[in-house]
């Protein structure tokens, strides 16, 4: 007989423990229906508009990391033994605190707060507490840590955060103005040692619980040997939306983003990059940027920032969306999967994962547990494209990934390319790299790539674009790859024209 573990955090500097919590109830909920916290919004209902953001706390390496994240898609227990922050906690905290002949008291407004007043950046109000959520993940991530705000960095980290009235100039102006107000800060030796406390109160919710959080990797496997009929969820980015739009129920959760081996990511003495599932998309893709500069834009259109910092890479792999944007890129880049459950492990190029739409090789006892990412190579030229109706938070059209590796003469010596958004599955455009190899990389190549790459797909046509578009768009793409690994003149970007526009 399953259990529901009461639900524990911090906020306000102080413990709070809710009872009866049902397993997939959202964060959101509990904070409008149990603690009348209603200056959080809901908008959108799906992490799209940003209104219900709220910051979370959590104890990592002696340090506390600040995420802004989505609470009407995130599950309330996912935020077990962590500390919580809303809006109506800036004032109320007694654990942010004024420094030392700063001009500032308990019961000032916080710099965030004031920021807004001063830049007049609220009309309607109704996506404003969100607004001032993602500013204090800011101000707490940045200025804090004596980092300025530019604009650019600003239009990046509001990316998730939608207005309707006020325009975002004066919302802009608001978060480059937050280091020139008097510091208000989060005292967080106190703060580490009531989150230590909270952690030796239960490390893991319990094996028998209907919401599982096991803590190790033997204890998942054996968690879903054991219960293969509950929901795995990881940052549940898109699961959420199974229970806000989808209006379904899950008697039983098992939460894989507590087992520690799942949080690693580090690079093996081959130069393999190990992604373990739980690692949050926000430090998977910093970590494939460092190594390929190139995708940093790609990275920052993967939706807004607190999407990226609730969502996990091996989330977004195993769930399989055709129109997901990591799937098209780890397949560029040659990537594996590993799939382990309690009778051992098993790795296979992401590409053979998928089996039609939404489904998988994957046995109801296995899950996705690593991604093993290969090095750089030398003569490797690699773009990610990512076309869709709304330059920023918005889903793909289409997505087109090309990775050549060049020899000295010119030549394509390997090539993976990987498609979303023009089949029922992620897929690799076999007969377009074909096309490629052996070839000199030249125009007239880049033009029977093109070609071989419309004829290998038919994409479908819905609420995001036309067959025939995608079909046109992905021999556009491969053009402007031509162009650009040429040092050919680059179009004009969206994110350009919005820059100049906001200026």
């Amino acid at each position: 007989m399953t259990t529901i573990r009461p639900l524990r955090f911090i906020r306000r500097g102080q413990r709070v423990q809710l009872d009866h919590v049902a397993p997939d109830r959202t964060l959101l909920e509990v904070l409008r229906e149990d603690l009348a916290a209603t200056g959080t919004k809901e908008g959108c209902g799906e992490g799209d508009c940003g209104a219900c953001t709220v910051v979370l706390g959590s104890a990592q390496e002696g340090q506390v990391r600040y995420e802004a994240v989505n609470a009407c898609i995130r599950l309330a227990h996912s935020i077990d033994g962590m500390a919580l922050w809303t809006v109506e906690d800036l004032m109320a905290d007694p654990l942010i605190q004024p420094e030392a002949g700063a001009g500032t008291r308990a019961g000032d407004l916080h710099p965030v707060q004031q920021a807004l007043v001063d830049s007049h950046a609220t009309q309607c109000g109704f996506c404003t507490p969100g607004f001032a959520m993602s500013l204090f993940g800011m101000y707490q991530n940045h200025v804090c840590q004596g980092r300025p705000i530019t604009r650019e960095m600003a239009v990046r980290e509001l990316s998730g955060n939608l207005c309707r009235c006020t325009g975002y100039r004066p919302i802009l102006d608001a978060a480059t103005r937050l280091p020139e107000l008097p510091p208000l800060r989060v005292d967080e030796p106190a703060l580490l040692q009531k989150l230590e406390l909270l952690a030796h109160d239960g490390r893991a919710l319990e094996a028998d619980s209907a919401y599982n959080a096991p803590a190790t990797l033997a204890d998942l496997l054996a968690a879903r040997a054991a219960q293969p009929q509950a929901q795995l969820v990881a940052g549940c980015t898109d699961v959420g939306l199974w229970i806000t739009k989808g209006h379904k129920r899950f008697a039983q959760v098992l939460d894989v983003t507590r087992a520690q081996e799942l949080r690693q990511l580090h690079a093996r003495p081959d130069g393999v990059l190990t992604i373990g599932a739980a690692v949050t998309l926000t430090d998977a893709f910093a970590a494939l940027v460092a190594r390929w500069p190139q995708l940093a834009r790609f990275a920052e259109r993967f939706a807004g920032l607190p999407v990226r910092n609730s969502g996990t890479l091996g989330g977004n792999v195993a769930n399989g969306s055709p129109i997901g944007d990591s799937m098209p890129l780890l397949i560029a880049l040659g990537a594996q999967v590993e799939l382990a459950s309690t009778r051992g492990s098993r790795r296979l190029p992401l590409e053979d994962l998928y089996t039609g739409y939404r489904t998988s090789v994957m046995q109801p006892h296995e899950l996705l547990a690593f991604i093993h990412v290969p090095p750089p190579v030398a003569g490797q030229q690699l773009a990610a494209y990512k076309v869709s109706k709304r330059f920023d938070d918005d889903i793909s059209a289409v997505c087109l990934v090309l990775n050549l590796q060049l020899q000295e003469d010119g030549t394509v010596a390997a090539a993976r390319i990987g498609a979303g958004g023009v089949a029922a599955t992620p897929a690799r455009a076999r007969a377009a790299e074909a096309a490629l190899v052996g070839q000199p990389w030249s125009q007239a190549a880049a033009e029977r790539a093109a070609a071989a790459l419309q004829a290998e797909f038919s994409p479908i046509s819905d609420m995001r674009a036309s067959g025939a578009y995608r079909r046109a768009v992905l021999g556009a793409l491969v053009q402007r790859f031509w162009r650009e690994t040429q040092g050919g003149p680059q179009p004009v970007c969206l994110d350009q024209l919005t820059a100049e526009v906001l200026a």
